[in-house]
């Protein structure tokens, strides 16, 4: 991923082998802040993360879309890459392949061992 907003010497904390998981702010219906571990990947332009339709965040993205990740070096806790963006697309289209997806990322099982009965919701993040 190369973006404008990213230093070049954090781009390794985006690539799926340093499995770093990303903390997502988002914005509560009170403006209070809500903040969530996810799982993530990058398509080479947006950031990629995935959630189960109705959660908090669902609700918070689709309501108001600007969010913050800090996204922590995994060898380094001191080291991390802050990106602030807005949720440009969310479908449900592709979402169960993408969870499973970053479920082969994170615990190297391609099969996401969550409830079958959710529905997946894949979102991307511009970041700015």
């Amino acid at each position: 991923m190369k973006h404008n907003q990213i230093p070049d010497s954090h781009l390794d904390l985006l690539e799926d082998k340093t499995r770093a998981y990303a903390y997502l702010a988002t914005v509560m219906k009170d403006n209070t802040p809500q903040v969530t571990p996810v799982w993530f990947n990058t398509d080479g332009e947006f950031i990629l993360i995935n959630s189960a339709q109705g959660r908090v965040k669902d609700k918070n993205m689709r309501a108001r879309p600007q969010v913050a990740l800090a996204i922590q070096d995994p060898k380094n806790p001191y080291r991390y890459l802050q990106i602030r963006g807005e949720v440009i697309s969310f479908s449900t289209e592709g979402g169960r392949d993408h969870i499973n997806e970053l479920s082969l990322k994170y615990r190297g099982d391609p099969k996401y061992d969550g409830p079958q009965a959710e529905i997946r919701i894949t979102y991307r993040i511009q970041p700015s």
